[in-house]
C-alpha cells in the first residue's frame, strides 16, 4: 500500500490494505497523512492514540481520520485483524457526502462507527473487493476501488451506528492511571514533569512510567510532549501568534525543541504545517 505521511506525496486515489497485527508489532511512531485513513477491525481488538484521547475499537468498529491528524496504533488485546483505507476527500462526490451524518462536515472530524453484526459480512465483502482491486493495478483499478470505497461509505451510513467525536478519555479500570491522563490534559501548559504527575497520583515516577506504558502503549513523557504537541497543532491553524508565542503557551519552554518534537511527530516543520493545513 502507498505509504503517506504529512510531509510526503500525495496518494492518486483510493488505497487499502489488510493485515494481522498482535503484541509484538511497535509501530515506529506516531504518525500523520496528508489524506484521510478510515481504519476498521474485522476481527480482535486495538487501541487507538489520536490526537490526545484514547480509543479502544473491536470487531465492527470503524475509525475516521481527517487529514493532518496525528494517531497511533497499539495492539494490546492479542491478535487483531485490521483494514486501513486512504484516500482523498475528492474520492468521495458531494452527494455522497450529503448522505453521512452531519453531512459534509463528517469528513471533517474524527469518527467512531459501528457496524451491526448482521451487516459484518456485506462490509466485509466491499472490503475484499477493495484488496481484490488492490492486487489488480490495472487501467481499471483505480476507478473500481473509488467505486467500491463510496458504496462502502453508503452502505455505513444506512447500517451503521455513528459516534462523531466520541473519542475518549483512555479507557482503564486503574483510577490512577485516568488521573494522569487527566493531570497532564488539564497542566500541559505549564512546566509538569513525569515526577510533577506521578506525586499528583500518588506513585513513585518510575512505577507510574511502567505502568502508564503497559496500559496506554505509550510512554509518560512521550505522552506528556504528545498533548502538548497536539494542541500546538491545533493553535497553528487556529491563530496567527508567533510559532515562539505557540510552543511557550503549550509547555515547551524551548522552541527549538518544540520545531524538532514536531517534526519528528508531524514530519514537516510547523512552519508548514500551518501552511499544508
Amino acid at each position: 500500500m502507498t505509504k503517506v505521511t504529512a510531509n510526503a506525496q500525495g496518494i492518486d486515489g483510493v488505497h487499502t490494505e489488510t493485515r494481522v497485527r498482535d503484541p509484538n508489532y511497535v509501530m515506529a511512531g506516531h504518525h500523520c497523512h496528508s489524506c484521510y485513513e478510515l481504519f476498521y477491525v474485522s476481527d480482535g481488538e486495538c487501541r487507538f492514540l489520536i490526537n490526545d484521547r484514547f480509543q479502544d475499537l473491536k470487531a465492527g468498529d470503524f475509525i475516521l481520520i481527517p487529514p493532518m491528524v496525528l494517531h497511533y496504533t497499539r495492539y494490546v488485546f492479542g491478535s487483531c485483524t485490521r483494514t486501513v483505507i486512504l484516500f482523498r476527500r475528492q474520492d468521495i462526490p458531494e452527494d455522497v457526502q450529503r448522505c453521512m451524518p452531519g453531512m459534509e462536515r463528517f469528513f471533517s472530524e474524527t469518527s467512531v462507527f459501528q457496524v451491526p453484526a448482521d451487516h459484518m459480512p456485506e462490509v466485509q465483502a466491499c472490503l475484499e473487493s477493495l484488496a481484490a482491486e488492490e492486487r489488480m493495478s490495472d487501467v481499471c483499478s483505480l476507478p473500481m476501488r473509488r467505486c467500491d470505497l463510496i458504496r462502502l461509505f453508503l452502505m455505513c451510513s444506512r447500517t451503521c451506528r455513528f459516534h462523531p467525536g466520541s473519542l475518549s478519555d483512555i479507557q482503564t479500570t486503574d483510577q490512577q492511571i485516568l488521573n494522569a491522563a487527566r493531570y497532564i490534559s488539564e497542566h500541559y501548559t505549564q512546566p509538569i514533569t513525569t515526577k510533577d504527575v506521578a506525586q499528583a497520583v500518588g506513585f513513585s515516577p518510575n512505577y507510574l512510567s511502567r505502568k502508564f506504558h503497559m496500559s496506554a502503549g505509550i510512554g509518560l513523557h512521550e505522552y506528556i510532549v504528545f498533548v502538548r504537541l497536539h494542541h500546538a497543532a491545533q493553535e497553528l491553524i487556529s491563530t496567527e501568534d508567533s510559532i515562539t508565542a505557540i510552543a511557550l503557551r503549550c509547555g515547551f519552554s524551548d522552541s527549538n525543541y518544540f520545531k524538532d518534537s514536531f517534526k519528528k511527530k508531524y514530519g514537516v516543520t510547523p512552519r508548514q504545517y500551518r501552511k499544508l493545513s
